[in-house]
């Protein structure tokens, strides 16, 4: 069972269980019976915007990266294509990377990291906020080490001149050909947006809506 994490896509968080959008922003939780982990007698409770530091039982072969699919291989998503890519000749050329080969997940940067897992860096967001300079948040709805609603928590709750205006909002649909891709949540230079049918790795899951969205965002359209 894993609670506080909202799989329904028609609700958002400004939408109470069984009622519709009100002022007053609330969040909606639901405990959920997930099909991966039903077997295992395992449990992730209170999960917020990171779960990465819940360790699941290896014979899970539990995708932190996407509950709806297990985890194949030590990444859960194929990066082949853009390694090969990114070590093409021609292109590291262009990006100036010298002799220095790309690879996915690099242990030397992930060990570097490391002291910064637990600092937070919502802290320095607001003083940009008030600078004029546009955030976007984006997040897979069936993401659990990074998890959506972990996500809208502190964007909704963070503190700024645009902060009860940003709670008031209401979702609006993010639709890529006409399809519903997802809800956006939106005031002043701050976008929250759940994109529908993706894991961690928007891009890999939903390519052309990803697309849309860094387009959109980028032209000030989003």
């Amino acid at each position: 069972m894993i609670r506080e994490l909202n799989l329904f896509p028609e609700l958002d968080v400004n939408i109470n269980e069984g009622e519709p959008a009100g002022i007053e922003p609330k969040l909606v939780e639901k405990r959920i019976q997930l099909p991966i982990l039903s077997n295992t007698g395992a449990t992730v409770e209170n999960l917020g915007h990171h779960a990465g530091f819940f360790k699941l039982p290896h014979s899970m072969n539990a995708k932190y990266y996407d509950i709806r699919k297990r985890c194949i291989g030590t990444l859960c998503y194929d990066f082949s294509n853009v390694e090969i890519f990114l070590n093409r000749p021609h292109v590291k050329t262009a990006l100036g990377t010298g002799d220095t080969n790309f690879v996915s997940c690099s242990s030397v940067v992930y060990n570097a990291m490391t002291r910064d897992l637990m600092k937070n860096f919502a802290v320095g967001i607001p003083a940009l906020l008030e600078d004029g300079i546009k955030l976007l948040i984006y997040a897979g709805e069936y993401d659990l080490i990074c998890n959506w609603l972990g996500n809208s928590r502190w964007v909704t709750t963070m503190e700024w001149s645009g902060q009860k205006k940003f709670q008031s909002a209401n979702s609006t649909p993010f639709k890529v050909d006409g399809v519903k891709a997802g809800l956006r949540k939106r005031y002043g230079p701050l976008t929250f947006l759940k994109v529908h049918d993706a894991g961690h790795m928007v891009p890999m899951d939903q390519p052309k809506a990803s697309l849309e969205m860094l387009t959109w965002w980028m032209q000030g359209q989003l």
